[in-house]
C-alpha cells in the first residue's frame, strides 16, 4: 500500500497513477525502468485503499462538519468563523485517494483474458466511487469526472469539468449497470473477500447501496425534474434487489482504530446545542437528545446550592423543567446576546461555576479523546435515510402506480425506529452513553413512535417526515447540508419545528480554486462561468448567492413548503 502515490496536474489528480509514495513523477514512461515502481497492484489493495478513504477525515469533521455545515443546518451552535481556506479537503481526496484506484481496478481487469468472471467487482467501483463523488458535487457543483481518468493512459491532463446534471445522468447509467451486474447470476465471480472492509464482497448489498444511491439523486433533481425523480423512484422501489432498508445492510465504516476527530472536538471553539433541537427533542422525549448532547451542571444538588445562595436562574431557564439539564440556546448568537453569553459564561453560586447550556455529546463524536476507549462507527448511508426518502416521496405523490411496499406512515416508521436504533450503536460503540435502556429498546422505540407529536396525523405529515429525516443527519452533515437547501426546513415559524432566526448569510456552496497556471485554467474558467459563478470569489456574500444546479429552484433558508 506504501507503492501507492499520485500525480498531480492542473490542481488535482487526473490519472489513476500507482507510483512509489515518496515521489511524484512527470514522466510515465520511467515507470517501466524504475524497479521501485508498483506496476501490476493487487486490485484488492487498491479496492481498500479507495474504500478506507470514503469515511469523513478529520479535517473534513473539524474544518467544514462541526465548525460549518452542521452551523449552517442549525443542529449546533457554535462560533461564526470564516469560511477557512481548510474546507473542501474532499475535493483532494477523491482525485488522490478514491477515483485513481478504482480506475486502475477497471483497467487491470479489462485487460484480463478472463474479464467476465471479475464483473461484480468492476461494478461495485462503481457504486464506491459515486458514494464519494455525490458529497463532491454537493459542495462544488460541476467536477471532472468522464475525463478525470484519462492522464495515466492516454496522456491528457486537461478534463472539463461535467456539468451537476450530466454528472448525476452518468451516474445513474452507471449505476443502473452496476445493479445488472451485481444482481446477475453469473457463475464462478471472483471476489475481494475482506479486502471489501464494508460489505466482503457481499454484492446484494452493493446492489442495494447502488439503488440507495440512486435515491440520493432523485431528491436531488426534484428541483429541476419532478419527471425525472419520480422515474428514478420507481425504478428504485421495482428493482427486485431494492435499496438499503435494512439495518444490517448499512453502508457502516467500523474500525475499530478509527479516531477521525479526537481532541480537536472543540477545535477553535465549542459546540453547542441549538434552542430550536433541544425544544423539540424534550417535546418528544426523543432518546437521541442524550446520545447528541450532553447535560449541563444543573443537578438537584447544584439547583439546591442556588436556592441557598438565592441565586436566580436566568429567565430563558425554568426551575420546573422535568429535563432542564438540556438547555440550547440561538444558532446566530446576534439574535438573543443575553441567552448566548451563557454559550461561554458560567453562573456563579456559591463558589461554584456552574455550565448552564448543553454541548455535543463529544465521546459521541471523539470517543477516544483524552484517552478514552470507544470506537468512532461511521455510518455514511443508513436505512434510515433511504426509509425517510420513499416517505416522503409517497407523501409527495411520486408513489403513484408505483409499487412502494407500504405507505408513507410505514416508511416514515421504518425509518425513525431504524434512526433511534443505529444512533444507540453509534454510542454504545462510543461509550458515550446511549438514552436507552438495552433491555427494552424495542418498547421504548415503539412508545415513541405511538407520540402524538410524533406519529403522522395527515395535517403536517411531510413536514413531520422532513423533521425525522433532518434528525437522523446529524452524523452526516453533507446530507445535513444538501437536506436544509432542498427543503428549506426546519422551516421559519413552524408550530411543530421553527427554526431558529438567523441573521448571518449561508453559503449555498464552496469554491473551487483555480488549478495552477498554464494546466487546466481554460476548462476551469468554462464551468464556473457556465454555472453563474463570480471565479475566485470566497466571500460568503457571493456563496450566499451563487446556487449549484441542483439547488437553483430552492427556497430560501427557513421557506420549504
Amino acid at each position: 500500500m506504501k507503492n501507492i502515490a499520485t500525480k498531480w496536474t492542473t490542481g488535482i489528480l487526473l490519472a489513476g497513477t500507482l507510483l512509489f509514495s515518496n515521489s511524484c513523477k512527470n514522466n510515465f514512461n520511467e515507470i517501466n525502468t524504475d524497479p521501485s515502481v508498483v506496476t501490476d497492484p493487487d486490485p484488492k489493495f487498491l479496492f481498500t485503499y479507495s474504500l478506507n478513504s470514503l469515511q469523513s477525515n478529520g479535517s473534513e469533521w473539524i474544518w467544514e462538519n462541526l465548525e460549518q455545515l452542521l452551523r449552517f443546518t442549525q443542529h449546533i451552535a457554535t462560533d461564526p468563523y470564516e469560511l477557512s481556506t481548510n474546507i473542501n479537503s474532499r475535493y483532494g481526496t477523491f482525485y488522490n485517494n478514491v477515483l485513481p484506484n478504482l480506475i486502475e481496478i477497471r483497467r487491470q481487469i479489462d485487460m484480463k483474458p478472463d474479464k467476465e468472471r471479475y464483473a461484480k467487482m468492476r461494478a461495485a467501483t462503481y457504486v464506491a466511487g459515486i458514494t464519494y463523488a455525490l458529497r463532491v458535487t454537493d459542495l462544488n457543483g460541476s467536477i471532472p469526472y468522464k475525463e478525470a481518468g484519462l492522464g495515466r493512459n492516454e496522456g491528457s491532463y486537461k478534463p472539463v469539468y461535467d456539468s451537476q446534471q450530466s454528472l448525476y445522468d452518468t451516474w445513474l447509467s452507471e449505476l443502473n449497470q452496476a445493479i445488472t451486474d451485481l444482481t446477475a447470476g453469473t457463475a464462478d465471480q471472483v471476489s475481494y473477500g475482506n479486502a471489501d472492509i464494508f460489505y466482503q464482497s457481499d454484492w446484494t448489498k452493493w446492489a442495494k447501496l447502488a439503488n440507495s444511491m440512486k435515491l440520493r439523486i432523485a431528491v436531488r433533481y426534484e428541483g429541476q425534474d419532478k419527471t425525472k425523480t419520480q422515474q428514478i423512484f420507481k425504478e428504485v422501489m421495482e428493482n427486485a434487489t431494492g435499496p438499503i432498508v435494512l439495518d444490517e445492510d448499512q453502508f457502516a465504516y467500523i474500525d475499530p482504530n478509527n479516531n477521525p476527530i479526537g481532541n480537536d472536538i472543540d477545535y477553535r471553539s465549542a459546540r453547542f446545542a441549538t434552542k430550536s433541537i433541544i425544544t423539540f427533542l424534550k417535546n418528544t422525549n426523543d432518546p437521541r437528545m442524550q446520545m447528541y448532547f450532553s447535560p449541563n451542571d444543573l443537578t438537584p444538588a447544584n439547583l439546591d446550592t442556588l436556592k441557598k445562595y438565592n441565586v436566580a436562574l436566568p429567565a430563558f431557564i425554568s426551575p420546573t423543567d422535568p429535563q432542564i439539564r438540556f438547555q440550547g440556546g440561538p444558532a446566530d448568537w446576534t439574535t438573543e446576546p443575553a441567552i448566548a453569553a451563557f454559550y461561554k459564561n458560567t453562573l456563579p453560586a456559591g463558589g461554584n461555576n456552574l455550565v448552564l447550556m448543553s454541548t455535543i455529546n463529544k465521546v459521541f463524536f471523539a470517543p477516544r479523546r483524552n484517552g478514552g476507549t470507544g470506537t468512532f462507527h461511521d455510518y455514511l448511508v443508513t436505512s434510515a435515510e433511504t426509509c425517510f426518502y420513499i416517505a416522503e416521496m409517497i407523501a409527495k405523490g411520486y408513489g403513484t402506480g408505483v409499487a412502494t411496499n407500504g405507505t408513507a406512515a410505514d416508511w416514515y416508521k421504518k425509518g425513525v425506529a431504524s434512526s433511534l436504533r443505529t444512533m444507540n450503536a453509534i454510542a454504545v460503540a462510543a461509550q458515550s452513553g446511549s438514552g436507552f435502556n438495552q433491555a427494552t429498546i424495542d418498547a421504548q422505540i415503539a412508545a415513541y413512535l405511538d407520540q402524538a407529536a410524533v406519529k403522522l396525523n395527515g395535517t403536517n405529515d411531510l413536514e413531520r417526515i422532513y423533521i425525522q429525516e433532518y434528525l437522523n443527519f446529524m452524523r452526516l452533515p453533507t446530507e445535513a447540508f444538501t437536506f436544509v437547501r432542498r427543503t428549506g426546513y426546519p422551516k421559519n415559524g413552524s408550530a411543530y419545528y421553527p427554526r431558529d432566526k438567523f441573521n448571518e448569510p449561508i453559503p449555498r456552496r464552496y469554491w473551487l480554486d483555480e488549478p495552477p497556471l498554464g494546466t487546466n485554467n481554460e476548462n476551469w474558467l468554462k464551468s464556473q462561468t457556465e454555472q453563474g459563478f463570480s471565479p475566485g470569489d470566497r466571500s460568503v456574500q457571493v456563496l450566499s448567492t451563487q446556487r449549484l444546479w441542483f439547488d437553483k429552484n430552492s427556497p430560501a433558508p427557513g421557506e420549504g413548503k
